[in-house]
Formats: C-alpha cells, structure tokens, sequence
C-alpha cells in the first residue's frame, strides 16, 4: 500500500469506513482497515468528510498526528505482529498488552518504536533496522 499519491493513500480508509457503517462485505485489507478506524473514534469524524480528508494537511510542526500515518502505522503493526517479523514481536505484542490490560494501549507503546525505527530508516537510508525496533519494544516490557 505505498504511494506518493496521498489520495490514492487514503482512499482505502475512507472506502473502509464507509462500507463496513454500511454493513457490506469487507476485503480482508478492509476489515483491518475498518478494526483499526473503529478503534480511533477521533476520526471518524473525518472520515465522514471524505473530500476534506483527502486533502488536509497535518504538518508535525503543527503539533498533531496524521491520522492517517497514525492508523497506517496501526496496520503495520498488525501485520508484524501477524506474521511474527521481526521474530519475537508477537511475544512482546501478548506481554504488552497483558502489561497495559489493553492491546490498542500497547500498539500505541509499540507505534513509538515503529516510527522511531522508521525515522531512522529515513535519515540512514537504509531499510528499518529490526535489531533496534525489537530492542525498542522489549524496553517498553521494562518499564
């Protein structure tokens, strides 16, 4: 699901959200879309105003999320912790969520490290070092 294109970005949020209120089938990309978007009641709002969602800008200087990297990110982890990779992440995904009694609390922990490790990426140019994310993420077991 990458793009430069930030309509093409997030039109399958908006798409989602729109046909699971509906009741209609969802893909399964679109039923962990629409999980993910019904566990962030503080958008859907603006996924009820899908031309101004494709537009708006959330500028990191402005202080606020994007909330479509925040549910982007989401996704991403779901899917590490899904598929076991980086190997252990499941474990520390189980351990965390039982630590905070909350699994959305303990992705919210977890996204910390994602975008951290992300960054890092970024700034490297390289791809996201799994090594530190798992440190990262085993640190948040610690505290």
């Amino acid at each position: 699901m990458y793009s430069s294109d930030r309509r093409r970005m997030r039109q399958p949020f908006i798409d989602a959200w729109e046909k699971g209120k509906a009741r209609k089938p969802l893909a399964p990309i679109e039923q962990m879309i629409f999980d993910v978007i019904r566990d962030h009641p503080e958008y859907h709002s603006l996924l009820d105003q899908p031309e101004f969602a494709l537009e708006a800008d959330w500028p990191p200087e402005m202080g606020v999320t994007n909330p479509f990297l925040h549910m982007s990110m989401h996704l991403s982890l779901r899917e590490m912790v899904q598929t076991d990779r980086p190997a252990g992440i499941r474990s520390v995904h189980s351990e965390l969520s039982l630590k905070k009694a909350d699994p959305l609390e303990a992705e919210h922990e977890m996204i910390d490290c994602l975008g951290e490790a992300l960054w890092q990426a970024q700034q490297n140019g390289q791809p996201p070092d799994e090594a530190a994310l798992m440190t990262c993420l085993k640190d948040k077991l610690k505290r």
